[in-house]
């Protein structure tokens, strides 16, 4: 819904490209002696000192594949049997990148545990040899440093870094439900302590270079530099290479220390941490959180403690065994399979498949400035794109104005911009009340009330003004766009865009085409989400269109299931047990209780009983109270500013002791409440792909996990499906079906692959 704010751990669940290892279905790094030319890796020497560049052919990162990696060892091999070289630097030649990616394919590909486990150990050698090279190695690092790349860079003697925005370093190896597997887990604990490796391994953070340097994880920090003869990045990275050099040269002379002098309170932190009694409370502390965000469904969170805790206390032979050993178990998990395939569906639906548009969109005009209006002006502006966000009163207009500041000098206060950048993003918006300047627009985004007859009054209002090659996009989050469009002179210029809220917090952009869209507006459409960051799903017209359809029946349950008297908080409790970042009564009060009722009843005229569940009268009942959720204060819960502990608002509870229905036995235990949940969420976004309302699985899935919190650690409903197993999804549905009707009947789709067991939605 357009309303809806995830919260929670993994609610904004972002894959960065990164590594974890080496070595592929290779289980060897040799390179045949015929093979001279190398595509990956290549060095020069400058004087004594050996330069080592990494440089993925065709790509904008470099990513440690099993090529790269045979040429890395083979360099490094001739480096040190080459008696006139006395040290290296490694750099790479993409100014963006450090390394900052793997073939995630090649632990796909590994059928067993033990494959990943030896895939690991190849890793940790290869590192190993770097880590006790007699030749110095020193890391230059601009752009992402992350995961292997990472790993690599700590096994250096020294590590330089650009002030570049885009260097990063971090270990988001927990994201794809894995842990560091060539050396972090040992490594990192050494280098910048417990406590912050934890922290880096189980959030899977960036970690900007200023930072990193306090924390130890970088030696030395060097100024990016401004444009010359050549541009700012390519005289950023001479620079770079220059210093590292000297470093290196530095170090062998003895005129650079690679020894780090401990201050006070090192010496005092590592003596406390000597002490065993204060490392256990360490390791319990975390634990006792990871479980608190987790439930306990993510394997991966609780390895990474035990592994870290396995090195310091066993020592590095004993930590590193568990490293690989623990890797190759958590690459077996459904858990881990489930987040590389919502990682591989991002990376999918971040690319443009309806080609270049004819015409950059360079000129936006938002109608409308409320919450949606000012958060897509908000991610437009933020981007560089000239935005005129228009309202038709001052009050409004100036609402909208103080959040998009607030949401730039959020950023200032985290120190992600500066007061000078937040200021000069704010100079592309032009906040007005008429239409001046857009007759210029080359696309307009309407996010009017809900309300097909305003919705048409602004597209012949705006036909009349608008260019003929203007865009016409609604924010709607139900109304069919084919009906917006009725009214339109040119319906091949109508398209659908459906943000969540907040738009500069929540990644999905769900786009809506009819059989009138034309592919070239589509694929602006699908352009300027990229442009403003989104992660997109385009799907076909019709009233609810995807999200709104799965989310629908979800929530009909959850007014049934409070109707039979389970506590509001148990049933939240119930569904984050499940994996969902909030929990299903917060997430209706988040919703609004009154745009869920209008969804309610205007999906219940199209899809009959099959949306129903409870009944629409205990949302009505509420919102004559005023109880309108999150937004009126009062919803299911009641909220104070600042009250973390919110209280059941017992105006709501009366509601629903009027409306109170009989429990039914049978299908009321816990798991069964999870399930009635679960079931109807996944048969909706199922029939959804049947009726090609989808286009295909990675989509739904996508879509269900970025844009409606379904739970990340089950991969989307699709591949819930597929792990789950289809026929005991249907089995479940017929005993809810039995007691409730045709709200539970599985949908064709579903019953073919639960007579097929071979039939995936994924291969």
């Amino acid at each position: 819904m357009a309303s809806m704010r995830a919260v929670g751990l993994f609610s904004k669940v972002t894959f960065p490209k990164f590594s974890y290892l080496t070595g592929s279905t290779s289980r060897n790094f040799t390179v045949s002696s015929v093979m001279l030319t190398r595509t990956h890796v290549n060095y020069d020497v400058k004087g004594d000192v050996a330069v080592v560049r990494f440089n993925t052919p065709n790509s904008k990162v470099n990513t440690l594949s099993v090529t790269l990696q045979s040429e890395f060892q083979q360099v490094m091999n001739e480096i040190w049997s080459n008696d006139a070289i006395k040290s290296a630097v490694l750099i790479s030649s993409k100014p963006g990148c450090f390394i900052a990616g793997a073939d995630i394919n090649m632990i796909e590909n590994c059928k067993t545990a033990d494959e990943v486990t030896q895939l690991s150990q190849e890793g940790q050698k290869l590192f190993a040899k770097l880590e006790k090279s007699s030749k110095p190695i020193v890391a230059a690092i601009n752009g992402s440093c992350l995961g292997g790349g990472l790993e690599a860079a700590i096994v250096c003697h020294y590590r330089i870094a650009t002030k570049d925005k885009k260097t990063v370093l971090g270990s988001p190896e927990v994201m794809l439900g894995l842990l560091p597997g060539a050396g972090g887990t040992q490594r990192l604990p050494k280098m910048v302590g417990l406590p912050a490796a934890f922290d880096m391994m189980l959030t899977g953070r960036n970690i900007r270079a200023d930072k990193a340097k306090k924390m130890g994880l970088v030696d030395q920090l060097i100024d990016t530099l401004g444009p010359g003869l050549k541009s700012p990045e390519e005289r950023t990275m001479e620079y770079l290479e220059e210093v590292a050099v000297d470093c290196a040269r530095g170090i062998v002379n003895k005129t650079v220390s690679i020894k780090k002098e401990k201050g006070l309170i090192q010496k005092i932190t590592d003596y406390v941490m000597g002490i065993a009694f204060v490392r256990k409370q360490i390791y319990n502390t975390v634990e006792k959180r990871v479980m608190k965000q987790t439930k306990g469904l993510y394997p991966a969170p609780l390895k990474i403690i035990e592994v870290v805790k396995t090195g310091v206390e066993q020592g590095s032979d004993a930590g590193y065994l568990a490293e690989s050993q623990k890797f190759g178990e958590l690459a077996m998990t459904n858990e881990s399979k489930a987040l590389i395939g919502l990682y591989h569906g991002q990376v999918a639906c971040k690319k443009n498949k309806f080609g270049t548009p004819q015409k950059e969109v360079t000129k936006l005009a938002v109608l409308g400035a409320g919450l949606m209006g000012a958060g897509i002006a908000q991610v437009s502006i933020d981007k560089g794109i000239k935005t005129i966000m228009k309202d038709t009163a001052l009050e409004g207009l100036n609402r909208g104005q103080d959040q998009i500041f607030k949401g730039l000098n959020d950023k200032v206060k985290k120190k992600s911009l500066t007061s000078f950048e937040r200021d000069s993003i704010l100079s592309s918006l032009s906040p007005q009340l008429d239409y001046k300047g857009f007759e210029k627009a080359d696309m307009v985004i309407e996010a009017v009330f809900e309300d097909l007859a305003i919705k048409h009054k602004v597209v012949k209002e705006l036909e009349v003004i608008i260019p003929p090659h203007c865009i016409f996009a609604s924010n709607t989050s139900a109304l069919p766009i084919g009906e917006i469009a009725a009214v339109s002179k040119r319906p091949e210029k109508v398209i659908g865009m459906h943000y969540f809220s907040p738009v500069d917090k929540m990644q999905l952009l769900e786009i809506i085409t009819t059989d009138k869209t034309s592919q070239d507006t589509t694929a602006s459409a699908v352009a300027i989400g990229l442009k403003q960051g989104k992660v997109i799903i385009v799907v076909k017209d019709c009233p609810g269109f995807y999200t709104t359809r799965c989310v629908a029946p979800l929530m009909a349950e959850v007014v049934r299931i409070l109707q039979e008297g389970v506590e509001p908080k148990k049933l939240d409790t119930l569904t984050t047990g499940l994996g969902f970042p909030v929990g299903a009564t917060t997430l209706a009060d988040e919703v609004g209780i009154d745009v869920a009722a209008h969804v309610a009843e205007n999906l219940g005229k199209t899809y009959g009983p099959r949306i129903a569940g409870g009944n629409v009268d205990v949302l009505k009942a509420m919102v004559a109270k005023g109880f309108l959720g999150r937004k009126s204060g009062k919803g299911y819960y009641i909220y104070q500013e600042g009250v973390k502990n919110r209280t059941v608002n017992s105006g709501a509870q009366e509601v629903l002791d009027k409306f109170k229905i009989p429990a039914k036995p049978e299908v009321s235990s816990d798991e069964d409440i999870q399930f009635r949940l679960l079931t109807r969420f996944v048969n909706e976004a199922v029939l959804c792909l049947q009726e090609k309302v989808l286009s295909n699985p990675i989509e739904g899935d996508i879509g269900a996990v970025f844009g409606l919190g379904f739970p990340p650690c089950l991969g989307g409903p699709f591949r819930f499906v597929d792990s789950y197993g289809a026929q005991k999804i249907v089995d479940k549905m017929r005993k809810y079906e039995g007691v409730y009707g045709n709200q539970f009947t599985p949908c064709q789709l579903l019953l073919d692959h639960a007579k097929d067991s071979s039939k995936k939605f994924h291969h």
